[in-house]
């Protein structure tokens, strides 16, 4: 065979895509790796799975003492605990997927080189076990909304779909952010920070309505995450004083901006992870 036809041959080799080796392995390998990681993480404390439950817990009686006793913000608002502790095991979910999605590949370098093991599996496993946290959480939370005496009503029905939502954020998020760091070490340390910033701009500690300024309240309503969690309160506490997520961005459309920000963040979530998933073990 001549040089020019044993060329002509020649094929770009690729490695494993984020599915690699099939669905089926995909969706074994995920719930495989998750479980695990949510065992090991407890694994040999004496608390066990209860470190779960305290962490959020802790974190709640103490912002909860701050913002009634010291700054008096929640005090005006007879639900405010149940909004708060609410809001810490929601955004709990989110920061604590995406922090440890970070450096998931990274950490996996050894098996991203060695095997053909599906990219995708990595960093959807830190989403799935933050949401195993996240289902044990949600069983205190609504012990407590219905021990602080909060009447269900119909649209709690509609809860799983604004966590459905915050999952698919999270899970974009999460896939950006493991390539990005792959390349970029920095990405660590500017998260933390941005992780940060979107916890304060978005309404955990305090009700929206309690900023009276209609500028800054359609400002933080550009976050999509204020967006899912003034409908959760909505949904969940049904005051009538809490506006809707339309009410306080001052109308409908001027939610637009926070629902193009969340499409454009999963579609290159998605297309960075795509695009780099292949390369991944040639920048290790």
């Amino acid at each position: 065979m001549s040089d020019r036809a044993a060329a002509a041959e020649l094929r770009d080799v690729h490695g494993p895509s984020a599915l690699g080796g099939g669905r089926r392995r995909f969706f074994d390998l995920l719930w495989l790796m998750s479980v695990t990681e949510f065992k090991r993480t407890y694994f040999g404390t004496v608390l066990g799975y209860i470190w779960s439950l305290i962490r959020p817990l802790m974190l709640f009686g103490v912002l909860l003492f701050v913002f009634t006793q010291v700054f008096k913000v929640g005090s005006a608002l007879p639900d405010y605990p149940v909004l708060l502790l609410l809001g810490i095991v929601l955004y709990t979910l989110f920061q604590e997927a995406t922090t440890n999605a970070v450096t998931s590949v990274a950490a996996q370098e050894g098996v991203v080189r060695k095997t053909q093991f599906p990219r995708l599996v990595i960093p959807l496993t830190t989403v799935l076990t933050s949401s195993f946290n996240l289902c044990l959480n949600l069983l205190v939370v609504f012990v407590f909304i219905l021990a602080w005496g909060v009447d269900p009503t119909w649209t709690w029905l509609l809860f799983p779909l604004a966590v459905a939502t915050l999952l698919v954020l999270t899970c974009t998020v999460s896939m950006m952010l493991s390539v990005l760091y792959v390349r970029f070490r920095d990405v660590a340390i500017i998260w933390v920070v941005l992780a940060q910033v979107l916890f304060y701009a978005t309404p955990v500690l305090y009700p929206i309505e309690f900023l009276h300024d209609p500028t800054i309240e359609q400002i933080l309503m550009v976050n999509p995450l204020a967006v899912i969690f003034e409908t959760v309160r909505v949904w969940i506490l049904a005051e009538a004083q809490a506006p809707t997520a339309a009410e306080a961005a001052g109308g409908a459309l001027n939610l637009l901006p926070a629902a193009a920000i969340y499409l454009g963040v999963c579609v290159f979530g998605v297309w960075i992870f795509n695009r780099e998933a292949p390369r991944v073990a040639e920048d290790l």
